[in-house]
């Protein structure tokens, strides 16, 4: 990224979930209680992988079909519940209920706290989620130890991204030009969205998955956040 390029940026937007928060991490060990319960062989993290997997395929069927907003919560049980019935599991409303508390519960990431704590020297911080409103404002408030500038949702114009709606909002809400706007994500459709938008992009490479068959290719890559404010605060 050249010196014109990264001095015309002033703001950073998040990804929240799997970039800045640990998910894995956070959500594997609850479900390997509840499966060690049912003598399931599928491992906690291979449970972990499905029932992802089919989230983002709801939040897709909720955009691309127009079903209505679910929101980020209902289309994570949704999520859950198709893949207890995947691996022919049954589970009790407690058991659901323990489940999806854990996403009230994450953690952020070493590097990701480390390296936001060097970025609020020179850019306004945002989170910019396809979370419920209410549980962004909570995670950003209590489980991150970071000050954030804003805590934007999907939820305010009905879609998730990455659709192009979620980050014009984000744009017109943060009165910015869209190239002063670098979205930050460690899945590579959301900076593809953001780049197609005309923000800037970071890609971190978090998982060692490649990047899309895209024109739209991020204008960093790293591997974590550490490196992020290595490359930003130059």
């Amino acid at each position: 990224m050249n010196i014109a390029t990264r001095t015309r940026i002033n703001t950073l937007t998040f990804d929240v979930f799997g970039t800045i928060l640990d998910l894995s991490g956070s959500i594997v060990p609850t479900v390997e209680d509840f499966l060690e319960n049912r003598q399931a062989e599928i491992s906690g993290t291979q449970f972990w992988q499905l029932w992802r997997a089919r989230q983002r395929i709801e939040q897709y069927q909720d955009t691309i079909v127009m079903l209505g907003h679910s929101g980020y919560l209902k289309v994570a049980r949704r999520a859950l519940l198709y893949t207890l019935r995947h691996q022919q599991l049954s589970i009790e409303p407690e058991e659901i209920r323990k489940l999806m508390e854990t996403f009230e519960q994450l953690k952020p990431f070493d590097d990701a706290v480390l390296g936001l704590n060097r970025l609020t020297e020179r850019f306004q911080l945002v989170a910019l989620s396809n979370g419920d409103a209410s549980l962004v404002e909570h995670l950003v408030s209590n489980n991150i130890p970071v000050h954030f500038d804003a805590a934007l949702s999907a939820d305010a114009v009905g879609c998730f991204k990455p659709h192009p709606s979620v980050y014009r909002y984000a744009a017109k809400i943060l009165n910015r030009e869209p190239d002063q706007i670098m979205m930050v994500a460690a899945h590579a459709f959301d900076v593809m969205g953001a780049r197609a938008c005309g923000f800037r992009g970071a890609y971190i490479q978090r998982y060692e998955l490649p990047y899309e068959e895209s024109p739209l290719r991020p204008d960093l890559t790293v591997s974590n956040f550490i490196e992020l404010a290595d490359e930003l605060l130059r």
